[in-house]
């Protein structure tokens, strides 16, 4: 077991040489690189299997013998000041591990399909594996200083993924908002680190927690200082997983194409927030303030999260602020605490929201030939509506991902949500309050994006490619190319105008006379007529669908609670999970919380279920096939007709406020707008005028001063004896002006 652990330090450089390889052959040789393009894909996805092979193998050796493993390198020694760099190999560093080779193999595997067409392609390639590389490098790293090392790495990665499609200023617009909002984080994270090293004199964990532990009941250091930077360290947390205020980058992070929006929000960039929280938990554990801090964070931005995903068109945005809720509910159970339960969350979450958005993915593949290649169309759920029929593998895997999200045993959301909804409430009725209601909102928005997807009729009304008796709608594609598609522009820009409505009252609908129309048929005059269906997405496309679904289905099970015998009477149980991280549960001093009673966890889930079953009820009220019969029952006419002066309840003017506030983003992108994009203008404006008034007038009029001074001096000294007795004649009228 030793020998292996000393071969782990190659799991982070393994996609290097493939890397370098790409990156040299389009500088040296680019039109043969380009033209064996697709052959490039092979090598990428066999180191990083190498690399999960490992891990896997790592893994085991975690849950077998539950070691943890440091090697260091010596860098640099200056007196008493070290800086060493190495690998730590410890449960946690385990699970991300094979979370970033498993998640990042199906995505590349998705990409070489997906991104097949792109010119791009090869430079794709690069930046994921580069990204990939960058992440194994943070998860396996020994200190802070490396960790920050990998961490600007990771950002800057997600700069060119996020900005790929440089040449659309909102993909571009997008990649900078993305890079300056994470720049407040990081550099918060620098201030932190440098703090705690002029606390402590060390970067390393294992001395900055033995320092943490002592230095409450010694009162040898400054609360006030630890507070603070502990506060800096968690500010690059709160950037890199989109916590609120920090949240506004991730959003627009989806210009980005959809295997990067996959691989960003399952386990990659948003999780590193959640693993240098969770790496660093012993020593904010030590800090109550902080711990406190953390959760009340994470609980603004689970709800936060859920309510701004209520109202969204776009089904990756609306994806992307329910990866920011469920980040939040990880941030809430580090911040109570609870160690196990964020861990479990993080890998349930990884896998069912990577099988989300590669479904999303699929769903756009298929809706490009028909509204065009804009991502303002064919990502629009308005468009969209009876996929169910045309992309029946990509519908199922896509149900079964939004049911575990929304937490439907026995799918794997389930038994992590359900474990931090338990802790939650036995920490703070308050945080158990808010965390119950948004696993009800979730259910209801998640439900929300599978129905308007693929519920109902398709709701772009097609006509036949030669048709040019209505105005065919014309888009340029992302990569330049023009592309017409025949589609009744009158509906589609009327649909996009009139949008979706909090509960649907706004959406298109086919008329029932043309809804058997869609396909072949013949015209009254013989001419046939050919729709362009949506259709399901290849092979390669479909199998990381398929094996996220198995994971989906039963990445849960290592939370399901097995009889670890009789202890006090009761029948105490642990989970596969709880015995992996068996030395971090140690290290946390949660002995007490990994045991568990099948009775009291299924009491528990009863509630949770319920909730989940409720959204889900709610949703299909008002998106479902059902909708037309519940709006007939016309709620608020009944309540006006009981007081017919004043309405016990405006429920249109409640779904209005509802809607905007959720559509717009809470105002939040307005109100940083107003405040410091526009206020720091004014501000640069104001500075400048001072500048140019003020500061460069006493310049100016220091140098015009001197040049009339000199300009009057130099007659003096001419030679000139009329000027002498001129100025000898002025001084002594002076002179005898002043004298009294």
């Amino acid at each position: 077991m030793e020998h292996t652990y000393q071969y782990a330090w190659v799991i982070p450089l393994l996609p290097l040489p493939v890397i370098m390889s790409m990156g040299f052959g389009l500088f040296l040789i680019p039109t043969a690189t380009k033209n064996l393009r697709r052959i490039w894909a092979f090598p990428s996805i066999l180191l990083l299997s190498i690399a999960m092979v490992f891990s896997l193998h790592l893994s085991i050796q975690q849950i077998n013998g539950s070691s943890i493993y440091q090697y260091l390198w010596s860098w640099t020694i200056n007196n008493d000041f070290s800086l060493e760099f190495g690998y730590l190999i410890d449960p946690l560093t385990s699970i991300m591990l094979i979370l970033i080779t498993t998640v990042g193999i199906l995505v590349l595997i998705y990409s070489d399909d997906y991104m097949s067409h792109d010119e791009g392609y090869l430079r794709f390639f690069v930046y994921i594996s580069f990204f990939n590389t960058s992440m194994l490098g943070l998860v396996t790293s020994s200190n802070l200083i490396q960790i920050y090392f990998f961490w600007e790495l990771v950002g800057m990665c997600s700069y060119l993924l996020i900005g790929f499609w440089f040449t659309r200023p909102i993909a571009a617009s997008a990649c900078q908002k993305a890079f300056v909002t994470n720049r407040v984080g990081d550099f918060g994270l620098l201030l932190g680190i440098l703090g705690f090293f002029w606390i402590t004199g060390s970067l390393e964990f294992r001395d900055l927690f033995k320092i943490a532990n002592n230095w409450i009941p010694n009162n040898g250091i400054n609360s006030l200082l630890t507070t603070l930077c502990a506060f800096l360290l968690f500010l690059g947390a709160v950037a890199k997983s989109a916590q609120f205020p920090l949240h506004v980058w991730l959003p627009d992070a989806m210009e980005g194409p959809t295997p990067i929006s996959a691989l960003i929000h399952a386990a990659t960039m948003v999780a590193a927030g959640i693993f240098l929280l969770a790496r660093l938990l012993p020593l904010f554990i030590s800090l109550p303030l902080i711990m406190s801090f953390i959760s009340l964070v994470g609980t603004i931005t689970l709800f936060l999260g859920a309510t701004l995903a209520l109202a969204q068109r776009d089904i990756k945005r609306s994806l992307a602020y329910s990866t920011m809720s469920q980040l939040g509910y990880m941030m809430l159970a580090l911040g109570i605490g609870s160690y196990q339960a964020a861990l479990f969350h993080l890998i349930t979450h990884a896998y069912s929201k990577a099988l989300l958005f590669l479904g999303s993915g699929s769903v756009i593949h298929s809706m490009e030939p028909l509204v065009g290649y804009s991502p303002d169309k064919s990502q629009n759920m308005v468009l969209m509506g009876g996929l169910r029929k045309y992309v029946p593998i990509t519908r199922t895997t896509f149900l079964c991902g939004t049911l575990s999200l929304c937490g439907i045993p026995p799918l794997a959301c389930f038994w992590s949500k359900d474990e931090i909804l338990s802790n939650s409430w036995l920490y703070s009725p308050f945080f158990g309050i808010i965390a119950s209601f948004t696993a009800g909102l979730t259910a209801f928005y998640m439900f929300r994006i599978y129905l308007l997807t693929f519920d109902g009729y398709l709701r772009v009304h097609f006509q036949n490619y030669s048709s040019t008796k209505e105005g065919s709608l014309y888009s340029i594609s992302l990569w330049g190319k023009s592309i017409s598609k025949g589609v009744n522009r009158d509906f589609v820009l009327s649909t996009m105008k009139s949008g979706v409505s909090f509960f649907s009252q706004n959406i298109p609908k086919i008329p029932a006379n043309t809804r058997n129309k869609i396909g072949s048929f013949s015209t009254p005059f013989g001419a046939k007529n050919t729709f362009v269906y949506p259709h399901e997405t290849g092979n390669t496309m479909l199998f990381p669908l398929l094996i996220l679904l198995l994971f989906t289905l039963f990445i849960g099970s290592i939370g399901i609670p097995f009889d670890n015998g009789v202890k006090d009477n009761r029948i105490l149980e642990l989970t596969i999970l709880s015995k992996w991280l068996n030395p971090s549960i140690n290290l946390f001093q949660e002995n007490s919380n990994s045991s568990i009673n099948s009775y009291e966890f299924l009491t528990n889930a009863i509630s949770s279920i319920s909730l989940a079953i409720f959204g889900l009820f709610i949703a299909y009220i008002f998106y479902g096939s059902a909708y037309s019969f519940f709006q007939n029952l016309n709620f608020q006419n009944s309540l006006a007709k009981k007081n017919p002066k004043k309405s016990f309840l405006d429920l249109d003017e409640v779904k209005k406020k509802i809607y905007s506030w959720s559509y717009n983003r809470g105002y939040i992108d307005f109100f940083y707008t107003r405040v410091f994009i526009l206020g720091i203008r004014k501000l640069a404006e104001l500075t400048h005028f001072f500048d140019k008034s003020f500061i460069d007038g006493i310049i100016n009029g220091v140098g015009l001063a001197g040049f009339c001074i000199g300009e009057e001096i130099k007659y003096v000294g001419g030679g000139r004896i009329s000027s002498y007795l001129f100025f000898f004649l002025c001084y002594v009228s002076l002179f005898l002006f002043f004298i009294p």
